[in-house]
């Protein structure tokens, strides 16, 4: 009888430990989402004038567009340092995604879709509407040791 007891009082704190955990974990998942949105938030609510920015991604081979390419934008601080925060966008079947709001000044801007190189690049935001056309690349090949790169050098 005695153990049944203390084997139910061990259950009881293993439960009341698993609640505080899952507690403590979805706290902090959501400090940490808090403090994301803030750091966004406050790159954006910088006083002054705001763009509506459209991008168009493209296949560099053809130009057809690339749908649910996930372009992600990065404010950039004055020396092109990263600031906190990002925006997620994906583009629609026409290759199109596109925002309001984003304060004029640098813009890191990277898309990424499967099957094509990444892509990456700063731009300056200076205008009330801008479109940015993407054109991304399909991957070149891998560079392998065993093959004859046209070099003659033997290794000695």
């Amino acid at each position: 009888m005695m153990m049944m007891i203390m084997r139910s009082a061990k259950a009881e704190v293993r439960v009341r430990l698993h609640r505080k955990r899952n507690f403590l974990v979805a706290m902090t998942a959501a400090i940490v989402l808090a403090l994301g949105a803030v750091g966004l938030a406050s790159a954006q609510d910088d006083e002054g004038p705001t763009s509506s920015v459209r991008f168009v991604v493209v296949r560099d081979t053809d130009g057809k567009p690339v749908r649910s390419a996930e372009v992600v934008l990065h404010p950039v601080k004055r020396k092109g340092k990263q600031a906190q925060g990002e925006m997620e966008l994906k583009t629609d079947a026409d290759g199109k995604a596109s925002v309001d709001g984003i304060p004029y000044g640098p813009l890191r801007v990277q898309v990424l879709a499967p099957h094509f190189q990444t892509f990456g690049e700063d731009y300056e935001i200076n205008k009330p509407e801008m479109e940015l056309t993407v054109k991304l690349k399909h991957p070149g090949g891998q560079y392998s040791i065993y093959e004859n790169h046209g070099d003659d050098k033997k290794p000695q």
